[in-house]
């Protein structure tokens, strides 16, 4: 039980009204990943993308998430990751290279300064990019 209350959690937080729906609908997260992370982690998630040998480390294979953790995938640090509360030092402050795709600013700029659609545009990003990683796992 205690392994989905992270998920419901951030799913209800992230998720909270039809915005994050519909976003998620716009572009599925295999979309997502493969416009913005395969070029350091590989069209496969495995590690080996066209750019991963110019970081300053070595870039995961991020289909073994789970194996990493004991054999569950931690929804919330993923999310964190994601969404640039904890960061990889290779890709400088932010997380992913590109953040400004995943930043309420972002979608602030696209003309939705004012109401929660920004909120809900960048965590349904957020969370459809996760649930496609947590998918991949081996």
């Amino acid at each position: 039980m205690l392994k989905y209350l992270s998920k419901i959690t951030a799913t209800i937080t992230f998720a909270s009204g039809l915005m994050a729906q519909t976003v998620l609908a716009d572009m599925p997260g295999e979309d997502q990943y493969l416009s913005y992370c395969a070029s350091c982690h590989g069209a496969q998630a495995d590690g080996n993308g066209p750019l991963g040998d110019v970081l300053n480390m070595s870039v995961p294979d991020l289909t073994t998430i789970s194996q990493r953790n004991d054999g569950e995938f931690p929804f919330l640090k993923v999310v964190h990751m994601v969404d640039g509360r904890t960061g990889v030092m290779a890709h400088g402050s932010d997380m992913p290279v590109w953040g400004d795709q995943f930043s309420d600013q972002s979608a602030k700029e696209d003309g939705m300064v004012g109401d929660l659609s920004a909120v809900y545009e960048v965590r349904g990003r957020i969370l459809s990019l996760v649930y496609y990683l947590e998918s991949i796992q081996k």
